[in-house]
């Protein structure tokens, strides 16, 4: 007797709970609130529920979804898929955007400063003497601007700078020997001698390193910066294939056909579907990590060996450093350049209206004092902003990778085992795949086909390849952009300076030494051209043997 009221209670409760999922199936209500709540009309949710049999994608038994709303969810989940993904990159894009336009800003303004403060220098210390050269000091800014704008495909910043100084070693020995007369050729012979000469010191040699090293890690950083929101967007904008589209209608909307409106997906269910849908991405991983130590790194140069603002800031005083130092000597270089060049011709027209202020420049140097500099460009400093955009480089960090975990979370999954695992509420058993195309050969609940890789991201890893060499060549300060930007352009700008010897320069502007490049000799026959030792043997032989004959003879 005891054994069948058990059996009576027990069955009771099972047709209790069987009638009570019964009820919220013939009782659509909830499904019908929540359908009309994303924009779709409600009439076409069953009043009640509905024999399944229908259905796709959604388990098919009594069911509160028609085939007609599994295809209306399907599309609002490849939306809904979407969403998380598109504002989690647009965040990184918006990021490096702003990044991206503070440091091109900054750059930029540091250039128009440099170039007001020497014009104002130089008017208050040469006057018209300066005025009437000011076109070459000009163009000299013009060039470092277009370097910055195209690269050297434009300008190639050794050949500009060697122009730039032969120019001013022309103009200047023309002022300081004003009582003669120089044709173009004795102008050319003089150019020559520059090297010989060094009219200007040492300036130009560690001029020339610190701005081509500077030059070459400024804009190859800043390409680096406007690269990321590109890449960012072209990666977020791959469309989700069929597969992942129907995973994700699976996740999101079959829980309302069972009537279970309110049931979010278990956490790892969610990882397996988000890791198969981004598959191809968490495949950017490896070269965009690359990439960002490419950027950390070159970052670092920027604080040290490499500061550009540090370079620019007191350009004027160097520059009038070296036009000082051949006022100076202006002397002993021109009695080594009439050695060399000849004595040049008296310039008559000046014999009867010579005066002191015809010759020679008027004063020495008097730089600015601090407090009468010119304020720092967009109002920050290059250490300000370095120190800001390392923090955001670091943090991009892993990305793609993680980014299935950072869509699991929050209100978009359940955690515990009241979740939903695809078929039901319950725990989810299957194994959590890697990151990654080749992980996904298993994947429980998206069918990928890892032969078929989109091209889009594959064409995104080349070029965060191909930059990241640009990058590591500018931490070396050596500039190879311009084999992509002008294929076949002449040879690349920059000095290099390895790893050692940079981290090593005590004064960041001089120290480093110029790095000796070895010449290539052209051979130009001429009556004067000397035999070489094999074409002296044959000479020899040939003499040897005629005689010879003579005496056999």
């Amino acid at each position: 007797m005891k054994m069948f009221v058990v059996f009576t209670v027990c069955m009771s409760v099972v047709v209790l709970a069987s009638a009570q999922a019964d009820q919220k199936l013939k009782n659509c209500n909830e499904v019908r609130t929540a359908y009309s709540s994303k924009g779709f009309n409600v009439n076409d949710v069953p009043n009640k529920g509905v024999h399944g049999d229908h259905l796709k994608v959604c388990p098919q038994g009594f069911s509160c979804c028609t085939l007609e709303m599994e295809e209306k969810l399907s599309q609002q989940s490849r939306t809904d898929l979407k969403a998380p993904v598109h504002q989690l990159s647009s965040n990184l894009q918006n990021t490096f955007t702003q990044r991206h336009r503070h440091f091109d800003q900054f750059f930029r303004e540091l250039l128009n400063n440099a170039e007001k403060s020497l014009n104002d220098m130089f008017v208050r210390t040469y006057g018209l003497m300066y005025v009437k050269n000011a076109e070459l000091f000009e163009q000299f800014f013009r060039d470092l601007r277009r370097y910055y704008s195209h690269g050297s495909s434009a300008v190639n910043l050794d050949d500009m700078l060697a122009e730039f100084w032969t120019e001013l070693l022309e103009r200047m020995f023309r002022l300081v020997n004003v009582q003669y007369e120089f044709g173009d050729s004795y102008m050319e012979c003089v150019s020559r001698h520059m090297e010989q000469l060094k009219p200007f010191g040492d300036v130009p040699r560690k001029l020339r390193l610190q701005l081509t090293r500077s030059f070459i890690a400024v804009r190859t950083f800043t390409r680096g910066l406007a690269l990321m929101p590109e890449v960012v967007g072209k990666v977020s904008t791959v469309s989700a294939s069929p597969s992942c589209v129907r995973a994700a209608m699976k996740m999101y909307y079959c829980p309302y056909c069972t009537g279970q409106v309110a049931l979010k997906p278990c956490k790892n269910y969610c990882l397996n579907v988000m890791r198969g849908c981004l598959a191809n991405q968490a495949d950017l991983d490896t070269e965009w990590n690359n990439f960002l130590d490419a950027m950390l790194g070159l970052a670092e140069r920027l604080e040290g060996p490499f500061n550009f603002e540090s370079v620019m800031d007191p350009i004027d005083v160097k520059i009038s450093d070296a036009i000082m130092n051949m006022q100076e000597n202006s002397i002993q270089v021109s009695q080594k350049v009439f050695q060399g060049c000849g004595q040049p011709k008296p310039n008559m027209a000046l014999r009867t209206r010579r005066s002191p202020k015809d010759s020679g420049f008027p004063g020495r140097f008097r730089p600015y004092s601090p407090d009468a500099r010119p304020t720092t460009a967009a109002g920050t400093s290059l250490d300000r902003l370095l120190t800001d955009v390392k923090k955001k480089l670091k943090h991009a960090k892993k990305f793609w990778s993680t980014l299935p975990d950072t869509v699991c979370v929050g209100d978009r999954i359940a955690n515990g085992d009241e979740c939903w695992n695809g078929t039901a509420k319950s725990r989810y058993e299957s194994v959590v795949m890697g990151n990654g195309l080749a992980n996904q050969v298993s994947n429980p609940d998206v069918e990928v086909d890892i032969t078929k890789p989109d091209m889009v991201i594959r064409r995104q890893i080349a070029v965060l390849k191909e930059m990241t060499s640009w990058l590591k060549a500018a931490y070396t300060g050596t500039d190879i952009s311009f084999v992509n930007e002008d294929a076949g352009s002449g040879e690349e700008s920059g000095s290099g300076c390895d790893s050692p010897s940079c981290d090593s320069d005590g004064d960041i502007y001089f120290s480093t030494p110029a790095p000796v490049k070895p010449r290539i000799l052209s051979v130009h026959p001429s009556s004067g051209t000397r035999l070489t030792p094999c074409s002296l043997a044959l000479v020899v032989a040939a003499l040897l043997l005629a005689l010879f004959t003579l005496h056999t003879r």
